[in-house]
């Protein structure tokens, strides 16, 4: 990075880092499941793991968290929690690059989510943005046997929900922004491994959450790294995010879908055809717009 201070080129490093935490989780959550670990409870203990990490060094540190004063902090953590529950699902249970790219019709859905929940009113650059990322995904959802793009499976279904939900978080992030840190990563981790928790007991005994095993000693190794990979990534992402303007941190996440989609084709998970390119285009085009012509609908 030409002309970059010491400190930017750090910012840049932390962002990098938690977009290839994001972008190669699919790969130990796809070995828990192997091992008999459902991902929903994966991502529960994990989760929960890391709240209690949190809530002990804010503890030690007797920092105010303030949820009485902020009611929204409980919005988030549904909204963070249901998230969290639709792409570690996904990203388990069905194609990665697919996943990934449906996740991120994120910046799309952020256009209606701060109109509902912003007031703010979509500007001419929003809705174009907006028709782009649905072309895109009318393009990866479309089969030549199937007259309606429509989701084709729990995979697609979560992903989009995921990415909706991501929208309805940042956009709550947005107006919690004047709540102290701690409290909001207190909500986003709880909310990890209390949406996943729930989602987990109310889909048991389902053919859909199907639980084999109730213990394997490999759990721990996955288990272990995902904890200390998310607290890193977290961590690097508060870092960078605090020193970079809000346009250029969005744009360097985008490296998520190159991570998660490089490395699930190198390992033989994924595969790219030319309709998900096309489309993936498309999608990663309205990501990009978003960031350099970001309009009122955007923060």
């Amino acid at each position: 990075m030409p002309g970059a201070t010491p400190h930017t080129s750090w910012a840049v490093a932390g962002l990098l880092l938690n977009a290839f935490v994001w972008g190669l989780s699919w790969w130990p959550f796809k070995q828990l499941e192997a091992l008999g670990l459902h991902p929903l409870w994966a991502t529960a203990i994990v989760y929960g793991l890391s709240f209690a990490a949190i809530a002990l060094w804010i503890g030690h540190r007797r920092v105010h968290i303030g949820w009485r004063q902020h009611t929204g902090l409980w919005w988030l953590l549904i909204a963070s929690g249901l998230t969290n529950v639709g792409f570690n699902w996904a990203v388990t249970v069905g194609d990665v690059v697919r996943v990934v790219l449906l996740f991120y019709l994120m910046p799309a859905w952020s256009v209606l989510v701060a109109w509902w929940l912003l007031g703010d009113r979509p500007t001419p650059g929003a809705l174009l943005r907006l028709l782009l990322a649905l072309s895109g995904l009318v393009i990866v959802l479309h089969r030549p046997d199937s007259p309606w793009p429509v989701p084709e499976s729990l995979a697609d279904v979560l992903a989009l929900l995921g990415g909706l939900s991501f929208a309805v978080t940042n956009a709550l992030l947005f107006k919690l922004k004047d709540t102290p840190e701690s409290s909001r990563m207190l909500a986003m981790f709880g909310g990890g491994a209390f949406m996943a928790a729930l989602t987990a007991l109310l889909g048991s005994g389902s053919a859909v959450v199907v639980q084999s095993v109730l213990w394997q000693p490999g759990w721990i190794g996955p288990v272990l790294l995902l904890t200390f990979a998310f607290l890193a990534g977290n961590i690097a992402l508060q870092y960078g995010a605090a020193r970079l303007p809000a346009h250029t941190t969005a744009l360097v996440m985008l490296s998520e879908v190159v991570f998660a989609s490089v490395s699930s084709v190198i390992l033989g998970v994924s595969t790219w055809d030319l309709r998900t390119l096309l489309g993936g285009a498309l999608i990663l085009l309205a990501a990009v717009l978003s960031v350099v012509m970001p309009g009122r609908a955007q923060h």
